[in-house]
């Protein structure tokens, strides 16, 4: 007995530290894909895509300062800050992967030629380089930046959320930059914003690739059983009152891959042709019949 508690205790721990691995690893991923984002498409085409980065940008055009130190500068503050006012809880993993943007920039700055001149190119691809960049970061519990933790300072001085937050400084840099640049480059900036948000939304969610289904029918016996015998999928009942009516229905839910939601409607359809049926996309199920 003992033995085998020993064995499941040694599992335990080497499942942590190769998932702590694996962590860091894709963080430092992360970090170096942003540092290429910015070295070979954001920098060179002024685009200051709100944050940090694009207070370094700015800040690199108008006076010289490497992007990389002038980001370091910026973070070193903030994460001493964060210690006071947060505490420690915000994480090694958030000063790992600002730190490690900053070195990647510089370092990687003499190896990476400027890719495009054309300002379109720039935000879209660097946006997107951006996001995945960032999506695979914040997958594992890291950062590369301190923006997140200027707008959870901000949310601890103020009352404004964390959210509002990270719009006002996005928000403040573009400002900037349309002052600075021009209005055209700020536009820019909002559009490789944009991009790096869906992203860092697919990266972190995944693709979208089921459907779940919500079904309110007088025929819900019926359909549970062909979903479950004809698809071979399962469903759940959950109770349901209609609050214009007052009677009480079962609410059947339902996920399903893409290419069964044909199936799925013609077999409601069929059963009950006045149900009650939505369907919404679903980015990530994980259990049986789906990812484990």
């Amino acid at each position: 007995m003992r033995s085998e508690a020993a064995e499941k205790l040694r599992r335990a721990a080497t499942g942590k530290w190769l998932r702590t691995l694996t962590d860091y690893l894709a963080i430092t991923a992360g970090a170096v894909i942003t540092a290429v984002a910015l070295d070979a498409f954001l920098i060179p085409g002024r685009i200051a895509a709100g944050g940090v980065s694009g207070l370094a940008t700015i800040v690199y055009h108008v006076f010289g300062f490497p992007v990389g130190w002038t980001m370091l500068a910026v973070n070193v503050p903030l994460f001493v800050t964060a210690l006071f006012v947060i505490g420690p809880g915000f994480g090694i993993r958030t000063v790992y992967g600002s730190v490690l943007v900053s070195v990647a920039v510089e370092a990687l700055k003499p190896m990476i030629p400027t890719i495009t001149q054309d300002l379109v190119l720039s935000s879209v691809y660097g946006g997107a380089l951006a996001g995945l960049g960032l999506g695979l970061a914040f997958r594992h519990g890291g950062s590369t930046g301190g923006t997140d933790l200027a707008a959870r300072l901000l949310n601890r001085l103020t009352h404004f959320s964390v959210g509002k937050s990270l719009l006002l400084i996005d928000f403040v840099v573009v400002s900037l930059a349309g002052v600075v640049f021009s209005a055209e480059l700020a536009l820019y900036a909002l559009v490789s914003i944009f991009v790096t948000s869906k992203g860092i939304d697919l990266i972190q969610e995944g693709f979208s690739y089921a459907k779940t289904a919500i079904i309110i029918s007088n025929r819900a016996d019926a359909i549970a059983s062909a979903v479950l015998t004809r698809m071979e999928r399962g469903v759940t009942g959950l109770k349901g009152i209609g609050k214009y009516s007052g009677e009480e229905r079962e609410v059947l839910l339902c996920v399903v891959s893409r290419r069964e939601i044909a199936q799925l409607k013609n077999l409601v359809g069929e059963l009950d042709p006045d149900a009650f049926m939505t369907i919404t996309d679903t980015h990530e199920v994980l259990g049986e019949g789906f990812k484990k």
